[in-house]
């Protein structure tokens, strides 16, 4: 049985916060960009995976350790934190497909298809910080 922490949930959403920020320093402007430099494609795709883990790792810590809930896969994690009001629909719906990208990430990087991950890293820069400020909020509503 998972305890619900709230330190936990903060110490991971500050390591969300890093990554963030490291990836913002990188500005990628471009697709072509992107596509022309191998170790900015390393940075993006590492922050990518680091960061969609945290975000699960966020969700599952708080259904397992505050609704008793437990799930078998990433897309079960941001459905059941939308039915709980953890998080918006609006932010659900950007959310949406996270899972399946996260594991392309891991499990596909041979075949890793530059457009979709460049678009998934400009799209983070807004959703996951919108991640971070919903599970902030939703941690005031619980005190």
């Amino acid at each position: 049985m998972v305890v619900f922490r709230k330190e936990s949930i903060l110490e991971r959403l500050k390591k969300l916060e890093t990554v963030l920020e490291n990836l913002q320093d990188k500005s990628v402007d471009n697709l072509e960009q992107y596509k022309s430099d191998l170790d900015l494609q390393w940075i993006v795709e590492r922050g990518l995976e680091v960061a969609s883990s945290v975000i699960f790792d966020v969700g599952n810590h708080i259904l397992a350790g505050h609704y008793k809930i437990s799930v078998d896969e990433y897309e079960q994690i941001l459905q059941q934190l939308a039915a709980k009001q953890v998080i918006s629909s609006e932010l659900y719906n950007e959310l949406s497909g996270l899972g399946g990208f996260r594991n392309i990430l891991v499990y596909d990087y041979l075949s890793l298809d530059h457009e979709i991950v460049f678009n998934r890293y400009k799209k983070s820069q807004t959703v996951f910080p919108g991640f971070i400020a919903e599970i902030y909020d939703w941690l005031e509503k619980q005190e």
